[in-house]
């Protein structure tokens, strides 16, 4: 088990890679949205052949915090959008219909789903003994991908202690990305995928709010890849690409932050603008990718236990001047988040001798510095 900072093979934005036209955070991480954190627990372990149960082990758990403090006690709105069904999430049902969040989002693997939940609920009951007591029981929110791939995941090695240890350690500022966390065993348009972020900061006249992006990519197949709109997978073609003509399976998780006050209707017309940000990247949203989307804002939080019955808030009313740049703040952050797990993952050996191979950064720069040059007026 590790906790990692960021180190090793460069973001996109590092060799030129510019996405969309609005400006990124700081950190252009989803933790640039201010009191946002990030947690990973990277759980590797065993070579050779698998034994089922028992290894070898690459995956993890990544937790997002939409705030430092007691999410039961203190809630955010949210919202949830699924693009494509394929999957095993748990908890959207509630926020979709109440519109908040109470615990910390997780992504894990496909059958570690239940075990990750129940170290959430662990978590809760710790930090408020009261619940399922003298108040309400608590909604947890776990999403998923399946890296059986790389790794033994009928063994569910990610356990109560993973969990805890990435609430633990998630802090602000910069993101590992890449092969850590749950992004440790998953694979992307055939390469090795894994975590990756990305914000946007929409112009002052829009309200100079703060848009960021997190992904667990494991979806995609290896001739749909396009990296700012060259068709990258037609020339780059990993080894052990499945078939062109294979479906598309897989899935990703795209978790979404912002700052700007907006109601769960608003956030979840957010979240469905997500997908738009897959289609830059090549996906087409196939029958076998499960496409997952959970939105918070954290401009405001709500009491589980309100003092009155009626409170004055912050709300957006000009709808449409700020939707016009939180839109494409979306869509520029999650493609940008896409290729920042590819770009920081690395080569992965796991079960059976399976090799995920990194996807080579020289000649993809390489091609795309020849497509620039061939185009009209370059």
């Amino acid at each position: 088990m590790g906790t990692e900072g960021r180190g090793g093979r460069p973001r996109a934005r590092e060799f030129g890679l510019i996405v969309g036209e609005l400006p990124p955070g700081p950190e252009n991480a989803i933790t640039d949205v201010a009191g946002v954190l990030v947690g990973h627990a990277t759980v590797v372990a065993g070579e050779g052949p698998l034994r089922p149960g028992e290894g070898p082990v690459r995956t993890g758990v990544t937790v997002i915090r939409p705030h430092a403090g007691n999410l039961f006690r203190e809630k955010v709105r949210a919202a949830v959008h699924t693009i494509n069904g394929f999957g095993k999430v748990c908890g959207f049902e509630q926020v979709r219909e109440l519109g908040r969040l109470e615990s910390p989002i997780a992504l894990t693997n496909t059958l570690n789903v239940g075990l990750v939940a129940d170290a959430l609920v662990e978590q809760a009951i710790r930090e408020s003994p009261e619940i399922g007591i003298t108040t309400d029981t608590v909604t947890v929110v776990v999403g998923e991908t399946n890296d059986g791939y790389l790794n033994d995941i009928q063994g569910r090695h990610v356990k109560t202690e993973h969990v805890r240890a990435a609430i633990e350690s998630a802090t602000t500022g910069p993101v590992a990305e890449g092969a850590v966390g749950a992004g440790t065993g998953t694979t992307c348009f055939g390469w090795k995928g894994g975590i990756g972020t990305a914000s946007r900061v929409v112009p002052a006249e829009a309200g100079g709010f703060t848009v960021g992006a997190l992904v667990q990519s494991n979806f995609g197949r290896a001739r749909d890849l396009s990296i700012c709109g060259v068709p990258v997978g037609r020339h780059l073609t990993p080894p052990d690409a499945p078939a062109p003509r294979g479906q598309e399976r897989g899935s990703i998780m795209i978790v979404l932050a912002t700052d700007a006050p907006l109601s769960s209707r608003q956030l979840t017309r957010l979240c469905v603008r997500a997908a738009a940000g897959l289609a830059r990247t090549g996906s087409h949203l196939g029958h076998g990718s499960g496409d997952f989307v959970i939105a918070f804002s954290t401009a405001q939080r709500f009491p589980h236990v309100p003092r009155s019955l009626t409170e004055a808030q912050t709300v957006l009313v000009d709808e449409g001047r700020a939707m016009t740049w939180l839109f494409p703040a979306v869509v520029e952050s999650v493609e940008e988040a896409v290729l920042n797990s590819l770009c920081r993952a690395e080569t992965t050996t796991g079960r059976d001798g399976h090799v995920r191979v990194a996807l080579p950064l020289d000649e993809m720069v390489g091609l795309l510095r020849r497509r620039r040059e061939d185009a009209p007026g370059a």
